[in-house]
């Protein structure tokens, strides 16, 4: 008698855990929402000269929002499909000019800071899997839930951004919700594909096994630097980036390596044959044929020391003869920071994060510079060369729930677009950030 009533009260709970299983593994469809604004001021500055693309000295206000809606579809075995409309608007402090490592990974050089909506990301995703092996995959953004084998071969075809799949990295990543620093969103000399918004029209494959994962994508490349028109002519101007991703355990703690290489190819300008035609003030893109070619790599590491700290580090190279086409005007980057979890202060959700960044320059690229050239991002119309050095610390707060995010932080700039006639600049910032 007692192990038929035990049996009848635990029949509920059992079917409950079925069910819920069940609509772990079918979830058809999701939807999911953020948004991010970003204040940051910046006093006053001292500065020898300031040039067309120079942060501008006086003491500064700006703000930028993005609002995003992330709609996903399961349609058969394997396949599923994801939507992403946006709104962003606002500006960067001296309209997203005068720092290689721009302060906030937010905003874009669009030309304009009114709102405006666009397609972010459209893209159909089909996975061949194989093995028993199984992840669990819970409901997220771009991600629905249900169980994913560990082993498996998937191909991605439509407009996504290359850090949705590139690149990532456990402590700096995600500009929304981590550091807010360009240079630490991504690897800074990784020139990554992209349109004036940050995404790309592309195809992109993943093999996957348990403990590494290899990823090549072959995508387009826009008519000019920064642009927003995609060029046409797939065979002279596309982009290839092939990464390998290694993970594992450390006296217990989980940690990743990731090593990236890539190789842009279109009609680039070159800064020395833009010297050469003109030895003051030249203009890299006065010469701009298809046949040109800039490679690169990165490395990102990421190690969590206890459940509550982690550490990462960054490291990235480009050639730097032809001139930045996508991302920023970083030819070399060091990276290196650590986050802590508010754990011991009875704040588990909380963060604390602190990184430090060194970017430098090629030759080519700073002799450009300092010949009066410009770039899309720099150019003071001199240059008296040091390294651009980064520090940034923020304290990160759960406000309401795990839905509603208060980061208060601090970025502290010394020779802003490599010239030590300039700054150090001060950058403070207030985010705050909603998703659900």
């Amino acid at each position: 008698m007692k192990k038929t009533l035990l049996f009848i009260l635990l029949l509920p709970g059992a079917i409950l855990t079925a069910k819920a299983q069940d609509t772990l593994k079918q979830q058809r469809f999701n939807f999911h929402f953020q948004q991010t604004i970003i204040t940051q001021y910046k006093p006053s500055f001292g500065a020898d000269y300031t040039g067309d693309n120079s942060l501008l000295t006086k003491s500064e206000t700006q703000s930028s929002i993005t609002t995003t809606f992330f709609g996903g579809a399961r349609l058969w075995k394997g396949a599923s499909a994801f939507f992403n409309p946006e709104l962003s608007g606002g500006s960067g402090l001296s309209k997203t000019l005068g720092v290689a490592g721009f302060p906030n990974g937010e905003t874009f050089r669009v030309g304009g800071s009114e709102p405006k909506i666009y397609i972010a990301r459209l893209y159909f995703t089909q996975n061949f899997e194989w093995g028993k092996e199984k992840d669990t995959l819970e409901d997220a953004n771009n991600q629905l839930a249900g169980l994913k084998s560990k082993r498996y071969f998937q191909v991605t075809v439509g407009k996504f951004g290359m850090a949705d799949f590139y690149d990532g990295n456990e402590f700096s990543h995600d500009p929304r919700s981590q550091f807010m620093n360009w240079a630490l969103m991504d690897n800074g000399a990784w020139d990554y594909p992209a349109n004036t918004r940050g995404y790309v029209m592309g195809i992109h494959t993943e093999l996957g096994q348990p403990n590494w994962t290899l990823r090549f994508a072959f995508t387009m490349s826009t008519t000019e630097a920064n642009g927003a028109i995609w060029d046409a002519k797939i065979g002279k101007a596309n982009t290839q980036t092939l990464e390998y991703e290694r993970r594992y355990t450390l006296n217990g703690n989980k940690g990743t390596v990731r090593l990236l290489g890539f190789r842009n190819n279109g009609k680039m300008g070159i800064y020395n044959d833009a010297l050469a035609k003109n030895p003051v003030n030249p203009v890299v893109d006065t010469n701009l044929t298809y046949g040109k070619h800039k490679y690169g790599f990165g490395i990102s590491a990421d190690q969590y020391l206890t459940k509550d700290f982690g550490v990462f580090a960054k490291l990235s190279y480009n050639d730097g003869h032809t001139e930045t086409w996508y991302f920023t005007e970083i030819d070399r980057s060091l990276s290196f920071g650590g986050v802590l979890k508010g754990t011991s202060w009875k704040r588990g959700d909380d963060e604390l994060g602190l990184a430090f960044i060194a970017n430098g320059l090629s030759t080519p690229h700073k002799n450009y510079l300092a010949a009066g050239g410009y770039g899309f991002i720099i150019g003071d119309g001199k240059l008296n060369y040091g390294h651009e050095v980064i520090a940034e610390l923020y304290y990160k707060i759960n406000a309401y729930q795990k839905k509603f995010w208060l980061t208060p932080d601090y970025q502290f700039i010394l020779n802003p677009a490599y010239n030590k006639d300039r700054g150090p600049v001060n950058v403070f910032s207030m985010r705050a950030h909603i998703e659900f």
